[in-house]
């Protein structure tokens, strides 16, 4: 029986999140969920008691079921219960990174239609700025305390599993970024699918640090929950910290992104490098030139793992490759529960050594972008996903990346849209025109560059710092250029566009604003 049929016929993938909760509770309910960096814990059944009595708080609130509630809060043990407790309210989970300006977060309380937002004593005052400015009437409710909600429990609402559950924000290529709608099922299937791959077991003690904000540590919720395991959630991820982290809390897998292995390489060897129970680790885009390195640190493998908020998990280096693969950059393999194309700009099937897109299809993807159905007719066309990545197939079917489509740039984990930044820099006053592409870097594995051609209307060019300052209140502070750089003027496509292909190599003086250059 293949994968997709097991999927398919598997009960439990019907249930709803909340549907979860309360079955894990009734089965594990002394058995550590949730653990904090602090050491503080919640059993499984005091995390069910903790989501019910979200789902009482926002009764209380007026809300009910699919109503939209904005999660805007730091990394602390209250934000997989908001937004367990909002899901199985009935109502829509909307993440919004803590470090989002008014600009974005205002963009995603209104295209989300939020009617109340959570908030920390962190993100309040940034996501009342975002509200105020909205034309939408949004209630800021403070989250705060170690046993929040102190309210009593109340049921889970009675929702199909096809229920919309999220509307989850990934960076556009073309501007500002585009909701995808997740169901209670597209968590069911990738819970599931990382369960299997990383064969999780009720002893199996999970690690995040990255904001909750983004999918991978509310799908490391999800798959934690499905295997009646333990996960572990830092306030961040600190490379000096994060490996001891690991050791103390008996840490067994944790997945991570591209600089972050970079970061733990530069932190000086210590006993804890080798006195873990971490038995493997799953990153997205591990460099190459350092794998085998991480390996014989670490003594664990390495393996890489590929997905999309709208596909979900997608692509991995099986066990059986592993070893043959460290070092190559490879993808991996299709997982079973999908099947994937490589495509030339006509949509034919290329060869095998041949660039193409990346297409997919199969269980646990998106229900597409909301309210826009012509970008998702687009990104759905012909049954497939189109994913904008460009990928060569080699003889044993397995994937090796070679770009993105996509005008987007990759900056220490978070996926930057261009046109957002150059949206936002072209309205200061003195800037007639620009353009924003990424420069090549060790550390976060691309920055960006803003290209600048100023208005006659002053005495001169703004200053870089001005723009950067400029920026800086408008957009999160990793959207804001590193490097800065004037030009006369910018190559232009037949069309008018800017011509980025024609950009080039710096011209002249690059200005580099980051705290690393000082």
């Amino acid at each position: 029986m293949s994968a997709q049929s097991r999927l398919r016929r598997r009960s439990d993938l019907d249930w709803t999140l909340g549907a979860l909760i309360d079955r894990r509770a009734a089965e594990h309910g002394d058995r550590i969920a949730l653990r904090a960096g602090d050491g503080t814990a919640l059993s499984y059944a005091e995390l069910a008691e903790r989501v019910a009595g979200v789902r009482t708080l926002l009764a209380e609130r007026g809300l009910g079921v699919g109503d939209r509630v904005g999660l805007m809060l730091g990394n602390t043990l209250r934000y997989p219960v908001a937004w367990l407790g909002v899901v199985s309210a009935g109502m829509v989970a909307v993440p919004v990174n803590k470090r989002s300006g008014p600009v974005d977060a205002r963009h995603q309380f209104d295209d989300g239609r939020v009617s109340l937002v959570l908030a920390d004593d962190g993100t309040r005052d940034g996501a009342a700025a975002a509200a105020a400015g909205s034309d939408r009437d949004i209630t800021i409710e403070r989250v705060t305390g170690e046993g929040w909600p102190h309210r009593p429990a109340s049921p889970a609402a009675s929702i199909p599993p096809a229920a919309l559950a999220n509307i989850q924000y990934t960076s556009g290529t073309t501007g500002l970024p585009k909701g995808c709608a997740l169901s209670h099922r597209y968590w069911q299937y990738m819970g599931q699918a990382a369960v299997d791959l990383l064969e999780l077991t009720g002893a199996s003690v999970l690690l995040t640090a990255q904001p909750f904000s983004y999918i991978d540590p509310l799908w490391n919720t999800a798959a934690a929950l499905r295997a009646g395991a333990e996960l572990v959630v830092l306030d961040g991820f600190h490379p000096s910290t994060f490996m001891r982290d690991v050791a103390r809390f008996g840490v067994t897998v944790f997945y991570c992104l591209a600089t972050m292995p970079v970061l733990l390489l530069r932190q000086p060897e210590a006993p804890h490098d080798r006195d873990h129970r971490l038995e493997r680790v799953s990153c997205s885009a591990i460099p190459p030139q350092v794998h085998a390195e991480l390996e014989r640190r670490w003594g664990v493998p390495w393996s890489e793992v590929y997905g999309m908020t709208e596909t979900g998990l997608n692509i991995a280096v099986l066990d059986e490759d592993h070893d043959a693969l460290v070092g190559s950059g490879s993808l991996g393999t299709v997982l079973a529960h999908c099947e994937a194309r490589v495509v030339d700009p006509d949509g034919s099937d290329v060869r095998e050594g041949e660039v193409g897109e990346l297409l997919l299809r199969g269980l646990g993807m998106m229900d597409g972008y909301v309210d826009d159905p012509a970008a998702t007719t687009a990104f759905f066309a012909d049954g497939w996903a189109h994913t904008g990545d460009l990928v060569v197939r080699d003889a044993e079917g397995r994937l090796m990346l070679r770009g993105r489509r996509r005008d987007m740039i990759r900056r220490a984990g978070e996926n930057v849209a261009a046109a957002q930044v150059e949206a936002a820099l072209v309205t200061h006053p003195l800037v007639l025109e620009c353009a924003v592409v990424a420069e090549p870097d060790d550390v976060v594995g691309e920055e960006l560059r803003a290209l600048v051609v100023a208005t006659t209307d002053g005495d001169g060019p703004p200053a870089a710092s001005d723009l950067h300052a400029y920026l800086t209140e408008r957009l999160a502070s990793f959207k804001v250029p590193r490097f800065w750089e004037f030009r006369d003027a910018l190559p232009h496509t037949p069309s008018e566009r800017v011509a980025k292909h024609e950009l080039g190599p710096p011209d002249g003086a690059l200005i580099d604003l980051s705290p690393r250059a000082s």
